[in-house]
């Protein structure tokens, strides 16, 4: 997030083929194969920009968008939109959330709207397995806040001293007389429910901050278990011995001349292989996203280093303030199955070739030269196991073509074996040409996908004319 007033007006500036044929690529992975590293961001303003992307590295400096560039999860409550993202894996690896800002810039809401009346809430999504996740839903926590604006950037990280999490994010709110962003934080366990909000960090005078992260030292590193990184008109150091005790001023990143006029949202990473860490900065005022700032000791602002000349490469999107998720080696695999590059496709009907399946509120239907997102799928293999074919929508990601009622609508993946049957498909050589395809209903395989009066129907093909209304072509 912008951490002053004056820095706005510089990011306003500065900002086919059948299925079994296709070709599904997976990032690039380290010659050991060791586990990697997930970075979940968002990519720009606008009502696409603003959601949930991830991107894969292997080494932490080299970075694949994962999907195909595409967004992973997207945010349908408050704004409909989503920044700052974090990722918080609980400490026994069993459960996921993610955490983001409800604001929605160029989507009905200006940068003034969103620091003086804007959303007090956060996003939350929740997951067991990273890949499979709950619909988002808000979290009040700016509410309770005297004159609270805002909720931006949120961050939180587990507490030993207190057993439950630390949610921290900026609030715009009045205090002492002076209006101005804040860091605030609340104890959680469930990112349900939250202690009362309290002031966490403030800065002199009119200072604001917006943007700071914590990241935990190994011991033998420095002379601090915490460091953390904050936006406040620098990139301030510091560091403390307990996450809600005394921080001590560090310095700032001043000496190898970035300062907060030109660098935001600090996202710490360390290499899994060696005691050096990388503190990626958001090149807002450049509009050029994240660079690598490299550093063995976190605590001591002289050993940073600004990255090499091709040292590093974030991919074929603009990395936006997120988060970075050291990864095991079953979190890889199944990052890396459930978000490979599959190409979007769409379905083009045989008998009305002018028209293709999408979605319209949520119904299904085949409408005439639909080329925008709507009509576009990702043909992922079958929920229900392989040698089938489920469909998943390109600007809805988690929401699948499933048939209720022998009716078709799009609808988000709720895990259960039902859902699973219903949005899994065979794909068989098309009843009316043999070159194109038709899809058959796994539960109900007397039944095959099949328009009727343009809407999308489960339904027995009997005659020509059902022929023709059940089989499609997949191109792009």
């Amino acid at each position: 997030m912008p951490a002053v007033l004056s820095r706005l007006a510089a990011i306003l500036v500065a900002a086919c083929l059948l299925f079994t044929a296709q070709v599904v690529t997976t990032p690039q992975r380290a010659a050991a194969a060791d586990p990697g590293y997930l970075m979940t961001h968002f990519i720009g303003d606008g009502a696409t920009g603003q959601q949930m992307y991830f991107s894969y590295s292997a080494d932490g400096l080299n970075w694949t968008d994962l999907n195909g560039g595409g967004m992973t999860l997207r945010s349908t409550v408050g704004t409909r939109g989503v920044r700052d993202p974090a990722l918080v894996r609980s400490p026994d690896g069993s459960k996921y959330w993610i955490i983001a800002t409800d604001l929605c810039i160029g989507c009905g809401q200006s940068w003034d709207d969103s620091i003086n009346n804007a959303s007090r809430n956060l996003v939350v999504w929740e997951s067991t397995d990273l890949v499979t996740w709950s619909q988002p839903r808000l979290l009040n926590v700016a509410g309770a806040i005297p004159d609270g604006r805002n909720a931006w950037a949120p961050e939180a990280i587990w507490n030993p001293a207190t057993n439950d999490y630390v949610l921290y994010w900026a609030t715009n709110a009045t205090l002492n007389g002076v209006l101005k962003h804040r860091i605030y934080y609340a104890r959680t366990t469930d990112f349900r429910t939250i202690t009362t909000p309290q002031l966490y960090i403030d800065r002199p005078g009119t200072q604001n901050i917006i943007d700071t992260q914590i990241v935990e030292m190994p011991t033998g590193v420095g002379n601090y278990r915490y460091v953390r990184a904050s936006g406040d008109g620098q990139i301030t150091l510091e560091g403390s011995n307990s996450i809600l005790g005394t921080w001590t001023n560090l310095g700032n990143l001043s000496g190898i001349g970035l300062t907060g006029a030109q660098v935001e949202g600090p996202m710490w990473m360390k290499f899994r292989d060696r005691n050096e860490w990388t503190l990626y900065l958001d090149q807002y005022a450049s509009g050029r996203g994240y660079m690598p700032v490299t550093t063995t000791n976190p605590s001591v602002p002289g050993t940073y280093k600004l990255p090499a000349s091709g040292s590093y490469n974030l991919g074929g999107t603009t990395k936006r303030h997120g988060w970075i998720l050291n990864l095991t080696a079953a979190e890889d695999a199944r990052i890396q199955a459930r978000w490979a590059n599959t190409p979007a496709k769409r379905l083009q009907s045989f008998n009305f070739q002018d028209r293709y399946v999408r979605h319209a509120n949520m119904d299904v239907r085949i409408d005439q030269n639909v080329t925008n997102d709507d009509a576009k799928f990702r043909p992922r293999p079958g929920l229900t196991g392989s040698g089938t074919v489920s469909f998943e929508s390109v600007n809805f990601p988690g929401y699948y073509l499933r048939h209720s009622g022998y009716d078709f609508q799009l609808a988000y993946n709720d895990g259960t074996t039902q859902f699973a049957a219903d949005a899994t498909f065979r794909q068989v050589a098309g009843l009316a040409d043999s070159s194109w395809s038709s899809f058959q209903s796994y539960n109900h395989p007397d039944r095959y996908i099949r328009h009727y009066a343009y809407q999308l129907k489960l339904e027995p093909i009997t005659n020509a004319t059902g022929r023709g209304d059940a089989t499609f072509r997949l191109t792009s």
